[in-house]
């Protein structure tokens, strides 16, 4: 066989991995982000509109001038959030997921948009480094029931310090597991259901509440 029709052969593949991703679109790139990171995606199939609209219901859009996001994937809170949000605002992503950061970055056009590759346990250096003191409401679909040994609490510890007084760390899960993290520093937890979503998912919304006077 000459090296020509080796080399032909062995690019085959990757001619027809192209043609399924350009085929699957979207889909493509966040079925194979979770192949590559099985631990580190929530679920291999995007949040329904549901769970998008009484996940984001809470947050006082008017007030929120930097919303974090863990985990963004292809970006299924990334234009629901920013429709919402104001135009002085911004919105950060951060995920340890090179192929979720490419797609973003080059589908979303927005000067309010920044999507991190790093690690949501930085939250707090990656929101000084982007010029801000704190952030408004941080949002994470992240499995916390599969990640990494200490890496939830990192996270969980990380989020709260890097809250403002009055934000909230907004946290979507399969399991209830997710509300053990938080409740190491909020101690209050609203509690949410959506039951039309694939598969239906607990909703929390951890509070800092705003110290009491005197």
């Amino acid at each position: 066989m000459t090296t020509t029709r080796l080399a032909e052969e062995e690019a085959l593949p990757h001619r027809i991995k192209r043609r399924i991703k350009r085929m699957l679109g979207p889909w493509g790139v966040f079925v194979e982000g979770f192949l590559r990171h099985p631990v580190m995606v929530g679920s291999i199939i995007p949040s329904s509109r549901f769970t998008i609209a009484k996940m984001l219901a809470p947050v006082k859009w008017d007030e929120c001038r930097l919303f974090v996001e863990y985990g963004p994937g292809i970006g299924t809170f990334c234009r629901p959030v920013l429709d919402r949000l104001r135009r002085d605002g911004a919105l950060i992503v951060i995920d340890t997921n090179p192929l979720y950061i490419d797609y973003l970055r080059s589908t979303i056009r927005d000067s309010r948009f920044t999507a991190v590759l790093g690690s949501a346990a930085d939250v707090e250096e990656i929101v000084r480094a982007h010029g801000h003191d704190h952030a408004d409401y941080v949002l994470s679909g992240l499995p916390f029931s599969t990640l990494p040994d200490g890496i939830g609490p990192a996270i969980a510890d990380a989020t709260w310090r890097v809250l403002r007084p009055g934000g909230a760390f907004l946290v979507y899960q399969f399991t209830a597991k997710a509300r053990h993290f938080m409740e190491r520093h909020f101690q209050r937890i609203d509690d949410g259901f959506e039951f039309w979503n694939i598969l239906p998912c607990c909703l929390f919304w951890g509070w800092k509440d705003e110290p009491a006077e005197g």
